[in-house]
């Protein structure tokens, strides 16, 4: 193996990581990419040849190579082995340079009507004149005030109902929230089962709190009941995640009958539900959230990320009871400290004055202009919720999801591969498309326009034609 000198790199940071090897390997060969010692094409040796020289089992590499591929850092054929993917040496699909419009990130557009920026000037003076300075810029109350709390409690109070202020809490961020409750009710080992195409932050936090993730297929209508079942059945997960309302990326959204039915299910296992609930406020007459159906079952998370502004770093919490509420409020502590005291002011503002609800109704009627636009220049046959910030591209047959992004960026498109999303099995071939982050309207129509032309490029034979 003297002519693979990057072998020896990578059983140097294996030799040097504390970390799981699998993932220490999929890092090392990222790295092997981005120096150039592997190129696009070159053809990696069998990965029993690669477990005897790192001194590790089958087993690992062959998880290693799954989350490669996973990434879309390589391609595996039957019989002619796994080569480095076409696009895998831009950094994977992201930062390989400007991009005309960056439609990868999920942000909802910022309104025209009312005017956001003069609107936050205006509102940090008053909120300067009329609050202490040395308060708004100190720590603050984990878990937001009692009056934020009621605030929150009245934000999600039409997806969740009317609940006790001792079940809300104030977070910085869904993340972070996500990640607390996670935390509190599962350890090092436990299974949560999830969507098999599903937010790739859930992915985050299991990596972090050492936990398995289980995928389940899922319908027009999100996850399915019958397989949740059977997965249920095999692996003794300990909790569910799921993003019923404008699921991310897939765009679907549960009915009310399928919510029961999946309800049903975590009942019968005994499941703890962590509902991610980002985008119902967009939707006139969305469906009720599970944390409605089941109270005592669920823990419902809803960002502000969405439906205002990422800015804003607000998230509401409702969780089952006050024992609940105070353990992740600790979580949260431990992992954030507290909410950003100017943010969390100009928040309550907002709530207090109707201005947040303004914001969101511009952001609402901005949003189902842009799903009009995509469906005009994209056509139909792709997911597409005419409120939703984003569409799940259908791809071509010619055309897998990291290699059409790889020259997506080089026509200057910035998309998301299906890869990212992908929790287990083959990535789809699709590819999500944020239709927030666009300047306007018409930056955004005409990007979707370079879009259609990359789908119609026939791509040129790549090194799947090696042998």
């Amino acid at each position: 193996m003297l002519d693979k000198p990057y072998l020896a790199h990578w059983k140097e940071q294996i030799d040097h990581s504390a970390g799981a090897i699998y993932l220490t390997l999929v890092d090392a060969l990222a790295l092997s990419i981005r120096r150039g010692d592997l190129r696009e094409g070159d053809r990696l040796p069998p990965q029993r040849v690669i477990a005897d020289f790192l001194g590790t089992n089958l087993t690992t590499v062959t998880r290693a190579f799954t989350e490669a591929r996973r990434r879309g850092l390589v391609d595996a054929t039957v019989g002619r082995g796994t080569f480095v993917r076409v696009g895998a040496g831009e950094s994977h699909w992201r930062h390989t340079g400007p991009a005309v419009v960056d439609l990868t990130m999920n942000l909802p557009p910022v309104p025209q009507d009312p005017p956001l920026q003069r609107m936050i000037q205006a509102d940090i003076a008053a909120i300067l004149k009329q609050q202490d300075l040395n308060s708004l810029m100190s720590y603050r109350v984990t878990g937001g005030t009692m009056e934020e709390r009621q605030l929150g409690a009245k934000w999600i109070a039409p997806a969740v109902g009317p609940r006790r202020v001792d079940e809300i809490l104030v977070s910085p961020g869904a993340q972070t929230a996500l990640a607390a409750i996670v935390s509190t009710l599962a350890q090092p080992g436990d299974v949560i089962v999830t969507d098999r195409i599903a937010y790739p932050g859930i992915r985050t936090i299991a990596a972090q709190f050492g936990l398995i993730l289980a995928g389940v297929d899922s319908d027009g209508e999100g996850m399915l009941p019958d397989l949740l079942d059977r997965a249920c059945a095999q692996h003794h997960p300990r909790l569910l995640y799921c993003i019923p309302t404008i699921h991310n990326p897939t765009t679907a959204t549960m009915s009310l009958q399928r919510r029961r039915d999946i309800l049903t299910v975590a009942q019968r296992h005994h499941l703890h539900v962590v509902e991610d609930d980002p985008y119902s406020l967009l939707m006139d007459g969305a469906p009720p959230a599970l944390a409605a159906l089941d109270h005592a079952r669920v823990s419902y998370v809803a960002t502000l990320a969405k439906t205002l502004s990422p800015g804003l770093r607000t998230a509401y919490v409702c969780l089952p009871n006050a024992d609940m509420t105070r353990r992740v409020t600790a979580a949260i502590r431990a992992i954030a400290l507290t909410n950003a005291g100017l943010l969390g002011a100009l928040t309550a503002r907002w709530m207090q004055t109707g201005q947040a609800g303004q914001i969101l109704d511009a952001i609402r009627r901005e949003l189902r202009l842009r799903q009009a636009i995509a469906r005009t220049v994209l056509g139909e046959g792709h997911c597409m919720n005419p409120e939703g910030p984003h569409v799940w591209l259908k791809l071509p047959d010619w055309w897998g999801s990291a290699d059409f992004v790889a020259y997506a960026r080089r026509r200057g498109l910035a998309l998301v591969p299906s890869t990212v999303f992908t929790i287990s099995g083959d990535p789809p071939q699709r590819v999500r498309i944020a239709l927030g982050s666009a300047a306007d309207a018409g930056s955004l129509e005409e990007s979707l326009r370079g879009v259609v032309s990359v789908l119609q490029h026939k791509r040129s034979p790549g090194f799947a034609d090696i042998v």
